[in-house]
């Protein structure tokens, strides 16, 4: 998908004990625009700085390099609701890539209603999570919240609602929030979970982002007028790439000394070169990755350039 897209892409593979070394390294690097670490490296294991290890080394990327918007700087402001970086409103945030995708996806289907102002689109919209792992979940649920929706947040053991900078736990059930929603996110990681198709109601949305199919198609066609998505992965590379734009256009235009900052309009005014990125920039999309990361590269790029057609 990076070669596609004239974006030049390298995987660098570290031992682990180097990792954070090389990830220092990489975010004092101006030809660097954009950084992935590939998980679980470490997984549970404890750092020296607190906490463990892999959730150190996602804080440490720096914010003007982190593609994937799970760094403490994006986290904090996705969860507060602050959506640019600066008081000036000129550099948006960067937003996790899998729950952004999420995101567009309910756009593109008029889930969004456009007309009302920014951030209070889901405005009388219910939507159920199922899953609220601090990579997918939580932040789409926090996202959705943010837009107006009121969210309920269903793990293992509870259920959350969650509106506009507010967490509640309720003791409504699943079955209970599914039926009342506009729109059902599956994002369970066992191919032994499966909704119960008896607790969706006519009219909903489907989306499934986890790997595994977390209902049963051919019962999803039995409901009047149910939309389905059955994956988000192409949407998902897609998202990542448009982070790296956003990223290259906040913080590296004129970094490098090969990107025009300055210049002359069509319409005559002065200010940034309107340069399109994604195909005139040199840009180095980065990611450190462990060995056991290899054979993703491959996929992700099939699974987008299916995407794009």
């Amino acid at each position: 998908a990076c070669e596609d897209d004239k974006i030049e892409y390298e995987l660098r593979e570290v031992q682990k004990e180097n990792l954070e070394a090389a990830l220092h390294a990489a975010n004092d690097d101006p030809s660097i625009h954009g950084i992935i670490i590939y998980y679980p490296v470490f997984g549970a294991e404890p750092s020296f700085y607190g906490g463990c290890m892999d959730d150190y080394l996602r804080d440490s990327i720096s914010p003007t390099k982190d593609v994937e918007g799970l760094c403490h700087t994006y986290r904090s402001n996705l969860y507060r609701n602050v959506r640019y970086m600066d008081e000036a409103k000129t550099q948006k945030c960067v937003l996790p890539c899998t729950p952004l995708s999420v995101v567009k996806l309910l756009e593109s289907q008029g889930e969004y209603d456009m007309s009302k102002p920014n951030g209070n689109r889901l405005a009388g919209k219910i939507i159920t999570v199922v899953n609220r792992s601090e990579v997918v979940g939580r932040p789409l649920a926090a996202l959705l919240a943010n837009d107006g929706a009121t969210v309920y947040s269903v793990d293992i053991d509870s259920i959350y609602v969650m509106q506009r900078g507010r967490m509640v736990r309720t003791e409504k059930s699943q079955e209970d929030a599914c039926f009342e929603s506009d729109v059902i996110v599956l994002g369970v990681p066992s191919k032994a979970y499966k909704l119960n198709p008896k607790w969706i109601s006519p009219n909903t949305m489907i989306v499934n982002v986890a790997s595994f199919k977390n209902v049963d198609e051919d019962e999803l066609k039995k409901i009047d007028n149910v939309k389905y998505v059955p994956l988000v992965g192409k949407m998902t590379v897609a998202m990542l790439e448009r982070n790296l734009l956003r990223l290259y256009e906040n913080f590296h235009v004129g970094a490098t000394g090969t990107e025009s900052v300055g210049g002359t309009g069509s319409k005559g005014g002065t200010g940034r070169a309107l340069v399109d990125p994604l195909y005139s920039s040199p840009t180095m999309f980065w990611s450190l990755m462990t060995c056991v990361a290899c054979t993703v590269v491959s996929s992700l790029t099939t699974v987008y350039l299916a995407s794009r057609r």
